[in-house]
């Protein structure tokens, strides 16, 4: 996707797609696709403040009907807690108060499919998130529960936190934090976006655990 030049031909009979474009030539990507015949776009984009979220405004400078899909952190995102689980038995972290509502990957994927088989998604962003809103603490604390042992969250400075979190994350380490940090004083506000489209609650942090449970052994 980041590279235009290669996409002749893809669109080619195709009515309606699934776009999750590189931010840089999201609005050349998606004048190909309408000049390939394509209709309408479902993407994934990200909230205000993302850098994501310009890709809404050039899909929908391409004048195709639109629906766009603004999840939070993806609930996946809790392995990189999984190799301090398995070598030290705990989790080192920073920001224990800050809490937001992630959500599963299934959970996106399924809507994504509703919004490209129903037309009637068309012209809506949906800001999808899970089902309640968690701190670091409380998700470790369902991986162990999952795991069937204690797994405890121990605070400890922030330069330490992202030295262990590197050596899963790399140079996003750092970006990461930063996130928690402004969510310290403001956690996010679980939306019911997911129960709206599919008519039926959004996958918990505890289902994600017990269905992903061999991912932390």
């Amino acid at each position: 996707m980041g590279r235009p030049q290669s996409l002749d031909g893809v669109f080619d009979g195709i009515d309606t797609v699934y776009l999750a474009p590189v931010p840089a030539v999201a609005r050349e990507v998606a004048v190909l696709a309408r000049d390939a015949g394509v209709q309408r776009f479902v993407t994934l984009t990200g909230g205000p403040g993302t850098e994501w979220h310009g890709i809404e405004a050039d899909v929908d400078a391409s004048g195709l009907p639109c629906t766009h899909l603004e999840p939070g952190e993806f609930m996946a995102n809790a392995t990189i807690f999984a190799g301090q689980i398995r070598t030290t038995g705990r989790v080192l972290g920073t920001y224990p108060t800050a809490a937001n509502a992630p959500i599963a990957l299934e959970d996106i994927a399924a809507v994504a499919a509703r919004a490209l088989l129903d037309d009637s998604h068309a012209g809506r962003t949906y800001d999808l998130t899970g089902p309640e809103s968690l701190t670091h603490p409380q998700i470790v604390h369902e991986i162990g529960r999952a795991l069937g042992r204690d797994v405890p969250f121990v605070e400890v400075p922030r330069e330490e936190a992202e030295a262990v979190l590197a050596e899963a994350m790399g140079e996003y380490a750092g970006w990461y934090l930063d996130g928690r940090a402004e969510l310290v004083g403001n956690p996010q506000v679980p939306t019911t976006a997911v129960a709206d489209v599919l008519g039926r609650p959004a996958t918990t942090f505890a289902q994600w655990a017990d269905a992903h449970v061999d991912e932390f052994r």
